[in-house]
């Protein structure tokens, strides 16, 4: 199906049909960023949350010089906390350094756990060591979710130094933290990581052992054996 002119699009996403606006915003898939995000701009205040945060994600994976600022401005001021959500993620999907500051400031400071969540993960996506610090405190969060997030960004960022502190969380009775540290460890060549991993590899969940072998068979690949 051939794309529609932005002119189209653009008439599109000011129409009184809510359905109209969400087709016109996902016709953007295959614009180019210069284009689209100008295009992008026009709903990112509309009364409906659902296109709003299909907007805010948009930006995070059509890169442009203003993207950045719009994203963290979102973050730091809207009221919804879905919406801050949102914008963090969106953050991460950018991969801006830039945005370390704003991000580790929204971890401690929104009193969101949804949003803090969003941070975390976005923390690992855009890969700054500096993170290290705010992981390892997100480990010891009483939310699960926070857990999880702080186990896969460690990953991300490689830090191999953070071994220690996650493998407590293979005795964990959520699976879904099993998971995530059999995914982190497969980032982290130690001794230890190849030792746990063929524990988790064990696992009484399925995706749990899936996720260890994977990860085991990625570091015997890089020369890496117990």
């Amino acid at each position: 199906m051939a794309a529609l002119p932005l002119e189209e699009i653009s008439a599109q996403l000011e129409s009184p049909d809510l359905r109209d606006r969400m087709v016109a915003l996902a016709s953007l898939r295959h614009i180019p960023p210069e284009d689209a995000v100008p295009l992008i701009k026009k709903v990112l205040d509309d009364e409906s949350l659902q296109l709003r945060s299909m907007a805010i994600f948009a930006l995070g994976i059509k890169p442009t010089a203003e993207c950045y600022s719009i994203l963290v401005k979102i973050l730091e001021n809207d009221p919804d906390y879905g919406i801050r959500a949102d914008a963090a993620g969106a953050l991460g999907y950018l991969g801006d350094t830039r945005a370390f500051e704003v991000l580790a400031r929204t971890f401690y400071e929104d009193t969101d756990w949804l949003v803090r969540f969003s941070a975390a993960v976005s923390l690992g996506n855009i890969k700054d060591p500096r993170a290290r610090e705010i992981l390892i405190q997100a480990l010891d969060s009483k939310e699960t979710v926070l857990q999880e997030a702080a186990i896969s960004a460690l990953g991300e960022i490689q830090d191999i130094d953070s071994v220690d502190s996650i493998l407590r969380f293979a005795q964990s009775d959520d699976w879904l933290v099993r998971q995530r540290l059999a995914e982190a460890l497969g980032n982290l060549p130690t001794i230890k990581t190849i030792s746990a991993l063929k524990y988790l590899e064990k696992d009484s969940h399925p995706n749990v052992a899936a996720a260890a072998s994977i990860s085991l068979k990625r570091l015997e690949e890089q020369g890496y054996q117990a």
